[in-house]
């Protein structure tokens, strides 16, 4: 696994904290886990919308900026080749693995990924609606169970990349307005992006922990507003934002990037 020295020292100290809790701060935590209690307090503000838009920019700007630092700064030694895309973070479709284990491109939504609606994106006014950034995957689950029809199983929800987990929420209920459900957001540092997977059924990650590509994170459910209504299919909701120079994220389409990822069964 690339960066697996710095990949053991972020997983100590990292406990289990869903965003619908309050994040404690621990001034003696690492530092990248210092960012990822950052991040999901301020990903927590955003929701509540308790933070105005330009203070959620500037904060998260710092977040993203701080985080590529960190990962420039650490020594060479442990990466393997892949993780020299830091210098040069052309993405290639070897390193994905498509999101859904048992599952190939054929479950995305639509017949070209044409689901995928950026126009009027705004991560940090929660109160904007319309846009869908964003391609769906789906299982086949024609009662609802949150189980694929053919085995039974739950369906595993695998890190399209490896990176850093951020946050999660894990505490989602029924009756909530909130959209995204049980979320994780995923921290690139050789793209230096952020992976979105939202209405999860349940998370098997934590914040600070890293993740290699086809690592279970989560399984497939019908958690959050619009997802836990009977109108919508089970489905995974994978969005990708890219981050600029000014350290604020730009959504990009991964539809071919799935098209190109291995599948694991």
């Amino acid at each position: 696994m690339r960066l697996a020295g710095l990949a053991m020292a972020v997983v100590v100290g990292a406990v289990n904290i869903a965003s619908s809790q309050v994040v404690p701060y621990n001034t003696d935590a690492p530092t990248l886990y210092a960012y990822c209690q950052q991040f999901q307090t301020l990903y927590i503000e955003i929701r509540r919308q308790s933070v105005l838009p330009d203070s959620a920019r500037a904060r998260f700007s710092r977040i993203m900026t701080g985080l590529q630092t960190r990962f420039q700064l650490t020594p060479a030694s442990p990466r393997p080749d892949s993780t020299r895309q830091v210098a040069n973070p052309a993405p290639t479709t070897d390193s994905f693995t498509f999101p859904l284990r048992g599952h190939d491109p054929s479950a995305i939504g639509g017949s070209h990924g044409e689901g995928y609606r950026s126009n009027g994106f705004d991560l940090f006014d929660y109160a904007v609606r319309g846009s869908h950034p964003a391609q769906d995957i789906f299982i086949e689950d024609r009662n609802q169970d949150d189980l694929d029809d053919t085995s039974g199983e739950p369906v595993a929800v695998l890190a399209m990349s490896s990176g850093l987990v951020l946050a999660i929420e894990t505490g989602w209920q029924p009756g909530s307005d909130y959209r995204g459900g049980n979320w994780i957001w995923v921290y690139d540092p050789v793209r230096h992006g952020l992976f979105y997977y939202a209405h999860n059924r349940t998370i098997a990650v934590t914040p600070g922990r890293w993740v290699g590509s086809g690592d279970q994170i989560a399984e497939v459910g019908r958690t959050g507003y619009n997802a836990f209504a009977k109108r919508s299919p089970t489905h995974l909701h994978l969005m990708y934002l890219q981050i600029q120079t000014d350290g604020l994220p730009e959504p990009e389409n991964p539809y071919q990037w799935l098209l190109g990822a291995r599948t694991l069964k």
